[in-house]
């Protein structure tokens, strides 16, 4: 089934807003990648280019968090494995300039941007809501899977920070070895 408009429109800007960031994205750019005409613009998103933000980044947080809905629960340590096996692909193409466009509408704020970090407030903490429902129903004490999964998710963002800065793979390679072997200790001990 073909993709309407208005959805082709905010799929273009997540990729805008993962390459070139909230300040590069522009309504040019986004017309040509999705095909849609002049026109559709403040038809569809008649709040400009914080409105189509705003959905771009709330849509990629949603799609992040239903990937997560479908980790492993068979354990603590399963979860993590799935989680960072997701997100190394993404991760990856951090070594080549793309970023996290749920990240990308919080650092270049002005201070009228108080929507724009809603919706990535409301983003992380659904992704790192659903880390911790999925780790304790693997088995790990609620506080505990909380704190892993904001852990996680930290690990996440600053992966694609770090990652891009180096352009390897490499700072992603030792936490994600650091996070597998805390968890794998942490299971121990209670076994």
């Amino acid at each position: 089934m073909a993709k309407d408009t208005r959805t082709r429109m905010i799929d273009a800007a997540v990729a805008a807003l993962r390459q070139r960031g909230l300040a590069g994205m522009s309504f040019s750019d986004v017309l040509a990648d999705s095909g849609a005409a002049r026109g559709a613009i403040y038809h569809h998103f008649p709040g400009g280019k914080r409105q189509l933000a705003a959905e771009a980044a709330s849509r990629n947080g949603q799609d992040v968090h239903a990937h997560l809905a479908g980790l492993p629960r068979t354990s603590p340590l399963a979860v993590v494995e799935a989680f960072l096996a997701g997100i190394r692909p993404v991760v990856e193409e951090s070594t080549r300039g793309s970023g996290c466009a749920v990240a990308a509408v919080t650092l270049e704020l002005d201070g009228n941007s108080a929507e724009l970090r809603g919706v990535a407030a409301a983003a992380f903490a659904s992704w790192a809501g659903q880390l911790a429902e999925s780790l304790a129903a693997a088995g790990m004490a609620r506080d505990d899977a909380a704190d892993l999964a904001s852990l996680l998710i930290s690990l996440l963002e600053g992966a694609h920070v770090l990652c891009r800065a180096a352009g390897s793979l490499e700072p992603f390679d030792q936490a994600a070895r650091a996070a597998v072997a805390l968890v794998g200790a942490t299971s121990a001990r209670q076994h």
